[in-house]
């Protein structure tokens, strides 16, 4: 199962992946869309339930962040852990990894 089919990677039915982006700094504030950029960072929310991962991207010069939410808290660990060693790797190639 790729990690952007994966069933748990949703919210209240609606799928997580990818997030939608927001500009936080950079050359251009454009409205980016998809599996778009270089993960550099993934960190779990600290506000419980902790069933969001916050991304932090960055793509053509500038730096986005997106949130994942998920219905299930520990699955949300379980891929937090994931994502944070996947630093440095495109997010295409992130959302094909196989979690079986």
């Amino acid at each position: 199962m790729l990690l952007r089919h994966h069933p748990l990677m949703s919210y209240q039915g609606l799928p997580s992946w990818p997030p939608v982006w927001v500009w936080t700094e950079g050359v251009d504030k454009k409205e980016v869309q998809g599996e778009v950029g270089v993960l550099k960072a993934a960190e779990q929310s600290n506000i419980r339930p902790a069933n969001r991962c916050f991304l932090h991207i960055d793509h053509e010069g500038s730096s986005y962040i997106g949130c994942l939410r998920m219905d299930d808290s520990v699955f949300c660990e379980q891929i937090t852990k994931l994502l944070q060693d996947c630093c440095n790797r495109p997010l295409a190639e992130i959302g094909g990894l196989d979690l079986r």
